[in-house]
Formats: structure tokens, sequence, C-alpha cells
């Protein structure tokens, strides 16, 4: 089990507290982000950045320029720790009772500072098992590619296992299309061209998804395309990997009762680019 924050800023202040009416808490109205410390500094922080932006404007939020500084001055006085897990939320802020927005916006800013992840070294190296969660992502959501902050489907989905042999659960939707891990991005390797399920519909957008697709994987010569994946196509795949800001690249080796993949070229100089890359 994770610890809890080392330290944690509320609107630019070393505090702990957030309003019992913050909108937040009520409704989840807000965004969050998720950055993994290297080398005292965010990893893909101009990406996070852009992505809580895109959020902001879907969402009607107005977007805090306080945020790059806060960053810094947090890290600061927690003493410029080398590695660790850096959460950011922004919620719409203290607002009466109800659904309708409020007339004047004040966002709420809390910034969270974890030490890093202890995942096993091995799922890195030798690659993970996963599962089919029973629980679907169902519909269009409207939400589609937001980082928001109700994230109950996915809680639902990993509350399914406790196994830890398994190492991530992948989420259908109704057709039993692969759509994403319950925290994770989802890769397939097939003839030497890559494939990610298209987002459009559900699922998050990752942010090292994109730098993947955008950076990592044109930078190999490599080509990748985003298509509709279902079970038979992922179980034929070459190779499967599963990415995301905190873990990178893990590979895939297994789907539990159906089928097995090796860790393969293309997943292997996939993770040796991004280490190279990220420091």
């Amino acid at each position: 089990m994770e610890g809890g924050a080392l330290r944690s800023f509320v609107n630019g202040s070393a505090c702990q507290r957030l309003s019992v009416e913050d909108r937040g808490l009520h409704y989840g109205d807000g965004l969050f982000e998720t950055m993994l410390l290297e080398g005292g500094r965010p990893q893909l922080l101009s990406l996070h950045l852009d992505r809580l932006h895109q959020g902001c404007s879907r969402l009607g939020l107005p977007m805090p320029v306080e945020l790059p500084e806060e960053i810094q001055r947090l890290l600061g006085e927690a003493g410029q720790p080398s590695r660790g897990v850096l959460k950011l939320i922004l919620s719409r802020g203290l607002a009466p009772r109800g659904y309708r927005l409020p007339e004047l916006t004040r966002p709420t800013r809390v910034l969270l500072l974890y030490s890093a992840p202890d995942y096993p070294a091995e799922h890195r190296r030798q690659g993970i098992k996963v599962r089919l969660c029973r629980t679907r992502l169902s519909g269009t959501d409207p939400l589609a590619s937001l980082k928001h902050l109700n994230r109950l489907t996915q809680v639902l989905a990993r509350a399914e296992w406790s196994d830890p042999a398994i190492g991530e659960g992948l989420m259908l939707d109704e057709d039993r299309r692969v759509v994403s891990g319950t925290m994770s991005n989802v890769f397939l390797a097939e003839q030497g061209r890559l494939c990610t399920p298209g987002l459009e519909r559900q699922g998050v957008r990752g942010v090292m998804r994109r730098h993947l697709l955008e950076q990592v994987i044109p930078e190999l010569g490599l080509e990748a395309v985003t298509e509709e994946v279902d079970v038979p196509r992922l179980l034929a795949a070459e190779e499967v990997f599963l990415s995301n800001t905190l873990i990178g690249i893990w590979p895939v080796t297994a789907l539990v009762g159906q089928g097995r993949w090796p860790v393969g070229d293309i997943t292997r100089s996939l993770q040796r680019h991004l280490s190279r890359q990220l420091v």
C-alpha cells in the first residue's frame, strides 16, 4: 500500500484541508494529472499542462496560470526530491448546492507530493499478466479523453482482483472492444506496426500514450495507428504492452486463461528509447 502525501499545497499554501462545499467533492467537478518526478523534475510537464488546459476548455474552467510556479515552490520546500509522484487536482471550487454552475468560478488548486511508486522492477523487465475486467465502459462518454475526477468505473474494475501475480486489468466496452487498462493505455505490435485503441467514445488519452505516438515511435521509424481492437485481435498480436506516466512501458506476457505473448524486440526498443529521453 502506498503511503500518504509527503507534502501538499492548496491554492498555493501548505495545507491539507478542503472545504466541504467544494464541487470536486460533491460532483467530481474537476480534473487531475499525475506526474512522475525524475531528477527532481516533473516528467512530460508540458504535455500534462496541455491536457489539463484542454480539459479546462471542455469543462469551462479557467486554466490557473499559477501552477508552474506553485509546482516549483512545492518541490523546493520539499527539498527538490529526485524521485516521486506529483498529483495535481483542479476542481471548480466552492459553490452553493445543486448542479447549476456558479456565476463566478474560483477553482481550487491542489498539489500533492508522494514517494516514488513501489512497482516491482520485474514488471518492466519480465512483463506482467493481465485479466479482462467484468466492469464495462458503457455507451459514448461525453467526457471521453478527459482526466476528470470521477473514476468510479475504474475503481470498481480494480476492485475485481487482489492477486499480486496480475499486474493490470483490461477494460472492454459493451461490444467487447478493448479500450484500456484500469490505469493504462494498451498497445499491440502487428507485423512491425503498432496499434492502440482509438479513444473517441471511451477512455483517457494518456500523456505517455501521446508521447509515444508523437515522439518515441516516429523517432524509431515505426508506424502507429489508432483503430478498434477486439479481443481476438488482441490475442493475435505479436507483442502487447501497456503505458502510463508512472510505469513507462510494461510488457504484457499473458492474458489469464486466454493467451500469451513474448517480450518482443519492438517493446524493448521502445523501453530503451524512452529511458534515454526521460531523466
